[in-house]
Formats: C-alpha cells, structure tokens, sequence
C-alpha cells in the first residue's frame, strides 16, 4: 500500500500497556476455533460472542487510554488505514448519502478489554462493538493472518480494519439495528441474516478500497490480490474443513470463501454503496 502521505487518524486508543489483561498475546488456539468462526475475524454480535470467550470475566471499567507511539511502525499502519477509511467515508457520506459521517474510534488491546458489549479478548480476533462504536484489534492477530491463515501483506491487515468500519456504517445507517429485529422475530434465521451482514461488510471494504485508491491511489501492485487471499482464507467452509474435516452450510455465520471473495469484489468493481445490498440480493 501507498500510506507514505496519508494523515494518521486521531482516533486511536492504545490501551496494550495498561487496563487489565488475560494470557498473553491472545493467539488462536485449537480450544477456540469454534469460537473462531462466529468472531475470530469479523465480529457478528459482539454483545453475544464476547459472553461466549473463554476466560475469567474482566470487570467493566474506564481503561487509560492513550495515542500510539509514534515509534511504533503496526501503530502508524494502522492509524493511517484507519485515517483513509475516515477521509473516504466522510466523502461517501456527503457526495451519496447526503449525510454526515461519524467515524469510529479503534482500540488497540493486548489479552483481553473491556467494551460497552462486555469483554473482549484476543483470541476473538478483530470485533466491532456498536455499544460504543469502536474497533477492537489486538494487533497480534496480524500474526496469526500471516502464519495461520497464509494470508501476508499490509492491504491484508487494511482489509481486515476495513471490514470492521464496515460493521460501523451498518451501525450508522441503522442496518444493524433492522437486522437485530429481525434475528428476535425470526431466529431460525439469525445465521442466514449474519452471512448478509458480513457479505455487506466485506462489499463495504472493497468499495472503500475503490474509491480511497480513486482519491489518493493507494493500491500497489499484488494488493487487491492480498485482500481476496484473506477474503478466502477465513470464508466459513474454509474454517469448517480446517477445524472438523467437513462442511455444515446451514451453521456459516460469514459465507463463503468463494461469497466472501465475490461480495469484496463487488464493492471494489462497482465503487457504489448500491452494489452492496446483499439483503435484496436473490442469490449470494
């Protein structure tokens, strides 16, 4: 990626040295691949996944934050994808929606936090939390995408911020407050509702990339094919085959490696918020 001159966002908290903690850099283990593939990667309702994270629980409390140090390369990276998606955004917000965007706020965490949607810990992987519109990311998972899941690359880790700010302009736009009543009137297809949610997520990122890359060409050689090795790596059937050797289609909460890669595409080909309506899509 091109992040030479892009600003860093002012919209980051670092809370890895102080506020309490759990284990130590909160990788995946083989104990919580089941809980990977509800929120490993991209959070679905952080209010339910968080209670489901093994741990004792962290009381709820202010934790210290402060800025990153500006030493600290993963911090700069991720403070200026972060301040992409704002300038980006903020440009949608205008020029399609006629609206004004509000950015989130992300949160840098070692083990484990707490969040206005209860505890979050590192072996959950990157959430959203609509509580108190912020991203969580503990930037050891970065570690984890390129060992684990074979997915390396600096537009690798963007995608996955991207995803996550994606989840906060469905907050904003209320889809995820519809989708809510929708779970409670309906829970036989509270899965099928959360693949949707997460397809529009992923469509939200590419066309982020779409039109950041437009603006301020940030996309190098290599990089879209970073994003779809992500895209592919963490697709449900994928995580399924991996963790018990065979794939149940009614239990995805995400789609599809192969849904996942053409929603994201969708997004980047397309550069229109329209594009993502996977609610009014007949077929994913």
């Amino acid at each position: 990626m091109r992040l030479d001159d892009s600003r860093e966002s002012d919209n980051v908290e670092d809370r890895r040295s102080s506020g309490p903690r759990i284990g130590g850099r909160g990788t995946i283990g083989i104990g919580t691949i089941v809980l990977a593939l509800v929120a490993m990667y991209f959070g679905v309702d952080p209010s339910v996944v968080l209670q489901m994270a093994e741990g004792p629980p962290v009381q709820q409390q202010e934790t210290p934050a402060s800025r990153p140090p500006a030493n600290d390369p993963q911090a700069v990276f991720v403070s200026k994808v972060l301040g992409e998606t704002e300038d980006t955004w903020s440009a949608i917000f205008q020029k399609d929606l006629n609206r004004q965007y509000v950015a989130p706020k992300l949160v840098l965490f070692r083990g484990a936090t707490p969040t206005a949607c209860g505890t979050g810990q590192s072996a959950m992987g990157p959430f959203y939390c609509p509580g108190d519109s912020k991203v969580y990311i503990d930037l050891a998972f970065f570690d984890e995408l390129q060992s684990r899941f074979k997915a390396p690359g600096d537009f690798a880790q963007a995608y996955v911020i991207a995803h996550e700010v994606g989840h906060h302009v469905q907050h904003l736009l209320g889809i995820s407050d519809q989708v809510d009543n929708l779970r409670r009137r309906n829970p036989s297809q509270a899965n099928a509702l959360s693949v949707r949610m997460e397809l529009q997520a992923d469509c939200f990122a590419g066309l982020w990339a779409q039109r950041a890359n437009a603006a301020r060409n940030i996309l190098e050689s290599g990089d879209v094919e970073e994003a779809l090795a992500a895209a592919t790596a963490i697709g449900d059937d994928r995580l399924q085959k991996q963790s018990q050797g065979y794939v149940v289609p009614d239990t995805f909460t995400h789609g599809s490696s192969a849904q996942r890669v053409r929603w994201f595409k969708r997004g980047l080909e397309s550069g229109s918020i329209k594009q993502c309506d996977t609610f009014g899509a007949s077929s994913l």
